[in-house]
C-alpha cells in the first residue's frame, strides 16, 4: 500500500470518533459531554486529513464550521 492508500483508510476512524463523540455529548454527565467535545474535534481533523486528500473541499469547510461549534459547545458545557 502506498501513502495515498492509507490516507484513504483515515475515513474509518472518523466516522468511529464522530460516532463515539456523538453518544459522549448527549451524556448527562459534564465530564462524559467533555469527552464528547474534544473526540468531536478529533475527528474533524481527521476528516479534514481525509478531505484534503481526496479533494473534498466542502466537506472540510464542513469540518472548519462544525470544529467552531465544538469549541463553542465546550466552552459553554465548562460554565
Amino acid at each position: 500500500m502506498t501513502a495515498l492508500d492509507y490516507l484513504d483508510l483515515v475515513q474509518w476512524p472518523a466516522m468511529v470518533a464522530t460516532l463515539a463523540s456523538t453518544w459522549f455529548v448527549g451524556s448527562t454527565r459534564r465530564s462524559l459531554r467533555t469527552v464528547g467535545f474534544y473526540t468531536f474535534l478529533a475527528s474533524n481533523v481527521l476528516w479534514i486529513v481525509w478531505g484534503w486528500h481526496d479533494r473534498a473541499y466542502a466537506l472540510i469547510a464542513l469540518q472548519v464550521g462544525l470544529a467552531a461549534l465544538n469549541v463553542r459547545g465546550a466552552w459553554k458545557n465548562e460554565t
